[in-house]
Order: structure tokens, then C-alpha cells, then sequence
């Protein structure tokens, strides 16, 4: 699965985005940092900052480490806010820390009402992603605003439609054109709602062209496509 996971793996660089994106019909792009070190935490997230004045297309995420403590990634939420980054990524498979572990708890309530929290999930090698988790932590900070990616759950798509199906979120498409059929992409879509759903590329994982013509032959409404295209995206990180 991971060599075909990574077939169309691009190099990450900023100018390949954009002439990709561009190739690709997109004008806007979130970047979605990850560390996996505490010690990392503030250069990358300068790092995005950086990119982020550089580059009048793109919009950036923080990223946080549970190794920095309460105070800490409290600290560095203030920071992240103060400098107009949109959100906040977790990936838990890489960063080793489960989506509801309970470290985690003060800041999940600090964001309530404030920015949103984007979680990787779904993996075929642990369960620290698993939508049980991402469904706990909805239940208890209802609101907190959260995009689950990968539909909810990478690798998990039936699994996770069943437990998270009724419950309050975001979700993105990203990662998932390539191996889902359209009729079935579409048959999510209608369970969680094109009213929360969000397109990602998930570059330099995809080429973005490629992800864009995968998402036309999804059988949506017009209405339902700019939902999913960027009216949901301009809502949820309060571009409108």
C-alpha cells in the first residue's frame, strides 16, 4: 500500500505548488506543517509564517508537540493566533501521540470557539488516529472547531463513516480520489455532507492536477462542488 500511496510523490517546494496549482486551476493553498519534535515546534512554525508573507496565495496551520507542556503549546497557541496562522495540525501517527490523549485536553478547550484543529486519520499500521478517538474528542469539546482528513479516516473509509456519521465537523477529501471510486466518493459526501467538506491535494504526496480532474468526475451538483471547492474553506478558516 505505501508504494502506491506514493506514486505521484512530487518534491514539496513552494514554487512546484504554485506552477501545479496553478497548472491545476487552484489560486489558494493551506499549508499544513507537522513536527515531531518539541524542539522544532517555533522554527517551523516561522517557517510557514515565512512562506505565508512571501507567497499572497498561501495560508498557513501552526503545528504544536504534546512535549511542550501545557504552558508550552498554550504559549505557542497564543503565538500562532497572534500571527494570523488559520489552524492547527496534528498528526498523530507521526507525532506518536493519540488524537484523545488526554495531555491534549487543556489546549482542545483553550481552541474552543477560537481556530480550527486539523487531525490526520485513519492508518493502516496503529490506532492512534482511529475516528473512535477523533469521536471522544468531539463528544467531549463540542465546540471545537475540527477537519478530520482523509474522510475521517485513511485506509478506515467504511469504518469511519459508520462511527463518525451524525457528528459535528469538517472533513477533507485529500488522499482519497485516487483510491475511491467517484460514485462511492460521492456516497460519503452525501452521508457526512457537502456543506462540511473540504478539497485538499494533499501535495507533494499528489499532483494536484491529477487530484483536481480526479474531484470533477465526482458526480456533485454545481452547488456542491463550490461548496467542497473553497465556499466551505472560506468559512472555516473565517476568510468571509
Amino acid at each position: 500500500m505505501c508504494v502506491l500511496f506514493f506514486k505521484e510523490g512530487m518534491e514539496g517546494t513552494s514554487s512546484l505548488l504554485l506552477e501545479k496549482g496553478k497548472e491545476a486551476g487552484i489560486s489558494s493553498f493551506v499549508l499544513l506543517p507537522v513536527a515531531t519534535k518539541a524542539e522544532n515546534v517555533r522554527s517551523i512554525n516561522n517557517f510557514i509564517l515565512d512562506e505565508v508573507k512571501k507567497h499572497e496565495e498561501f495560508f498557513g496551520f501552526g503545528t504544536l508537540h504534546v512535549d511542550l507542556g501545557e504552558q508550552g503549546f498554550l504559549s505557542e497557541t497564543d503565538y500562532i493566533i497572534q500571527n494570523g496562522l488559520k489552524g492547527i495540525k496534528f498528526h498523530s501517527d507521526q507525532q506518536k501521540t493519540a488524537i484523545d490523549d488526554e495531555r491534549l485536553f487543556p489546549l482542545y478547550d483553550y481552541l474552543q470557539d477560537k481556530i480550527p484543529v486539523l487531525f490526520h486519520c485513519g492508518d493502516p499500521v496503529s490506532n492512534l488516529s482511529h475516528p473512535e478517538r477523533l469521536k471522544k474528542v468531539l463528544k467531549t469539546f463540542p465546540r471545537l472547531n475540527v477537519i478530520a482528513a482523509h474522510l475521517g479516516g485513511w485506509s478506515l473509509f467504511e469504518e469511519a463513516v459508520y462511527i463518525l456519521k451524525g457528528q459535528r465537523f469538517y472533513y477533507d477529501i485529500s488522499s482519497c480520489l485516487y483510491f475511491l471510486s467517484p460514485e462511492k466518493l460521492k456516497s460519503y459526501i452525501d452521508i457526512y455532507g457537502a456543506e462540511n467538506g473540504l478539497f485538499g491535494s494533499d501535495f507533494p504526496m499528489w499532483n494536484p492536477v491529477k487530484e483536481v480532474e480526479r474531484f470533477n468526475r465526482i458526480p456533485l451538483s454545481s452547488a456542491e462542488r463550490e461548496l467542497i471547492a473553497y465556499k466551505n474553506a472560506e468559512r472555516v478558516l473565517n476568510l468571509i
